[in-house]
């Protein structure tokens, strides 16, 4: 079983055991396993962010306006229910077509206007920021109040618990992952994105529209923005536009030491699973063992650049990759 398993998701596995050790012994508390699963609320977000944005990687782009997203994703659930007076489940589906809406923005300029998708991520992810401002502003509320007032049953989306026992966070953490890994690695569609991240021409040679495959890795990281967005307002009960400002280091950092390569065409999601939990647990765990919070981008800093190093060396790993995925798109066989 193990030999199914890649060296870098195992190097992971040790590194969270280790870690869960350590923080173990630094306060007992954390061994407690209902504060580790409580703790999924923390970093769920970064998590199903993570994920997608480990297609859009892979594909050999990157995508850095999932906070604002966040935020415009919380706005728009906030003013759509508590100022316009809808059902706040239908505000719910609105907002995460919203964030859908704003990914798919940024494919087309990137997949189709053929411009550099830093430019245009950056550029989006001041355009939402400003758009969730405005919106704030004109609804009247306070932009460092936020939009409050959310029902019981709104709340439960990220405090309720499935059979009493297991938080929504954790259900909603396997669920994405589930989607995600399905749509990566048993389907057509995902070997599509791992030929268009390898090689983009020869892709399109073979027949596949890049483009579309590019756009709709964009699409997805919005929805899953859009989905944290509404999340991360039902864990805090506002919406306020500025949530989602700190995720950016903490989003690339999951894909990064997850084991997708910046330059597209070698990734998983299992490892940005992996990761994410890693990450999450490293500031729970800094914060039960009494370090100031900022050791904690200092951490997420470190683990980023480690992991970059790390995974730049192994470029035979991947080159074995491409040699070993070219021939099974030929074939038809599964990546």
């Amino acid at each position: 079983m193990l030999n199914k398993i890649s060296k870098w998701n195992l190097t992971l596995i040790v590194v969270l055991i280790v870690e869960i050790i350590i923080f173990g012994l630094m306060n007992s508390r954390f061994w407690n396993i209902n504060i580790l699963l409580t703790s999924f609320n923390d970093f769920i977000g970064i998590a199903i962010i993570g994920f997608f944005v480990t297609f859009v990687v892979i594909t050999g782009g990157i995508d850095i306006s999932g906070g604002s997203i966040i935020g415009l994703t919380s706005v728009t659930t906030g003013i759509l229910s508590q100022v316009v007076g809808l059902n706040i489940w239908v505000s719910v589906i609105l907002a995460i077509l919203v964030g859908g809406l704003c990914g798919l923005l940024n494919g087309i300029l990137i997949a189709y206007g053929r411009v550099q998708a830093m430019v245009i991520t950056l550029g989006g992810m001041m355009l939402y920021a400003g758009i969730a401002v405005v919106l704030v502003g004109l609804s009247g509320v306070s932009t460092y109040e936020g939009i409050g007032g959310f029902s019981l049953k709104f709340s439960q989306i990220a405090y309720g618990k499935l059979f009493g026992v297991i938080p929504n966070s954790v259900v909603l953490f396997i669920v994405m992952f589930v989607i995600a890994y399905i749509l990566l690695h048993w389907t057509r569609y995902g070997r599509f994105i791992y030929l268009t991240g390898i090689n983009q021409n020869t892709a399109e040679y073979s027949g596949i529209d890049t483009r579309k495959i590019i756009t709709s890795t964009y699409v997805l990281s919005g929805l899953s923005a859009g989905v944290a967005g509404v999340m991360l307002t039902s864990y805090l009960g506002s919406a306020r536009a500025d949530f989602g400002g700190e995720y950016l280091m903490p989003i690339l950092t999951v894909v990064v030491l997850g084991g997708t390569l910046i330059t597209g065409g070698k990734g998983g999601v299992v490892g940005t699973a992996l990761a994410s939990i890693i990450v999450g647990f490293l500031q729970v765990g800094l914060q039960m063992g009494g370090l100031s919070t900022q050791y904690i981008g200092l951490a997420t800093g470190l683990l980023l650049i480690i992991s970059v190093a790390f995974l730049g060396i192994s470029s035979e790993e991947f080159k074995a990759n491409v040699r070993r995925l070219i021939p099974n798109k030929i074939s038809g066989g599964k990546v």
